[in-house]
């Protein structure tokens, strides 16, 4: 079991995060944030799947996958440093030596990020100057760490964060994390990024393992509007400092791990997707009674991309014909005639189909179940017990507005 608390990335013992207005694109507001831990910590990472990764990518994927440490991770909004070539790699280097310089730790311990405009070079001096800025000011505090998720934010409308505590024996073990992300979100892995911290003793296998195995569930199953990002990152850093055995097999401590990580990942997954570009509803797609876990997922993840379906939620329009043949199209094998069909918010709950047959309702009852901003569709395809959930987004005028004049 797990508490929920208020924080962030700060919340674990000697985790600190600072930011400044480096200028970088936006004007006016802090562009730049950075998280330092006291001590050593373990860092483990997930990544795009795109084939074109930003440099940052690049530079993280080396670090989480050779010595895996971490102290600090610099992060930049505005531009996105991808396709940018060897100059833009050059700039991660450029960036490790600055916080290595202003730290005092190694280079190969500073984890970079960026998210913005793709193509553009970053303005090294100005990110240097940020470093420079930061290093100083670090905090332990909670405005620090709220600061900081604010810092990363692009078409973001509010910051993401979240915070729990759990006990691993007689030690009380601190998971806190921020994340950005509401624009070109997709399953695996989206234009998000995501940083968690914990105090947690664990094994660097253990930790990776851990979060590998999360994202599956969590961040690879939203998406907002079908575009994979060249930028997604999950880092995950473990210094150590709550004092417990390190954790080194799958005991109970492990298992309470997961479960807060688990909570933490899906809580940040479903604040990107509540937020996407332009949305004013959360729209969750939950699959129950499948005969496999993939196939619940694949069926889910196929109802929350269909924009037919994303429209009607927008509407407030019971179209449930959109969701079948959203399932009906995602490769998945289901016998759609035993599928029973329904949607429920904090308005209520109402069938649609039973049996893939549409059943009497009241379209005016529907339309106040879909009017909340957070709504569920529930598909039973009667054939196990497994099950899954995809989150998603409304489809709305604003969407298009946003990225038709994105780089102005």
């Amino acid at each position: 079991m797990f508490e929920i608390i208020e924080g962030g990335v700060t919340a674990p013992r000697g985790f600190l995060a600072a930011t400044t207005a480096a200028g970088i694109k936006y004007q006016n507001r802090n562009d730049m944030a950075m998280i330092y831990s006291e001590c050593d910590a373990y860092a483990a990472g997930t990544y795009t799947t795109n084939r074109v990764k930003a440099a940052p990518v690049l530079w993280d994927r080396e670090i989480t996958s050779q010595k895996g440490i971490g102290r600090c991770v610099v992060i930049n909004s505005g531009i996105a440093n991808a396709c940018t070539g060897q100059e833009g790699y050059s700039y991660c280097s450029e960036t490790a030596k600055e916080a290595a310089k202003s730290l005092q730790i190694s280079e190969d311990a500073v984890l970079v990020a960026s998210t913005g405009v793709i193509g553009m070079q970053l303005p090294i001096d100005r990110i240097c100057t940020g470093i420079q800025s930061m290093a100083p000011e670090l905090k332990g505090t909670r405005e620090a760490a709220n600061a900081a998720a604010r810092a990363i934010m692009t078409t973001d409308t509010k910051e993401k964060e979240v915070a729990v505590t759990f006990m691993v024996g007689d030690h009380k073990v601190t998971i806190g994390g921020m994340c950005k992300g509401s624009g070109m979100i997709h399953p695996n892995m989206c234009t998000m990024l995501s940083f968690v911290t914990t105090d947690l003793a664990i094994s660097k296998e253990l930790l990776q393992e851990a979060l590998s195995a999360d994202v599956s569930d969590t961040y690879n199953m939203i998406s907002v509007d079908g575009d994979t990002s060249t930028n997604d990152t999950v880092i995950l850093l473990a210094n150590g400092m709550a004092g417990n055995p390190e954790i080194t097999t799958k005991d109970e401590g492990y298992a309470a791990f997961c479960e807060a990580l688990h909570y933490i990942n899906e809580t940040l997954a479903k604040k990107m997707a509540a937020d996407g570009e332009g949305a004013t509803a959360l729209f969750t797609a939950k699959v129950i009674h499948a005969a496999t876990k993939e196939q619940a997922k694949v069926l889910a993840k196929s109802v929350i991309c269909s924009n037919l379906t994303k429209a009607a939620i927008f509407g407030h329009d019971a179209n449930w014909g959109r969701i079948l043949c959203a399932m009906g199209y995602s490769g998945a094998d289901f016998d759609p005639e035993k599928v029973d069909l329904f949607f429920e918010s904090k308005a209520g709950s109402i069938q649609l189909i039973q049996n893939g047959v549409a059943l009497p309702y009241s379209e005016e009852e529907a339309t106040k179940i879909l009017s909340e901003p957070d709504v569920t569709t529930i598909a039973d395809i009667k054939e196990g017990n497994e099950e899954a959930q995809a989150w998603g987004c409304d489809l709305t005028y604003d969407y298009v507005k946003i990225n038709a004049d994105y780089r102005s």
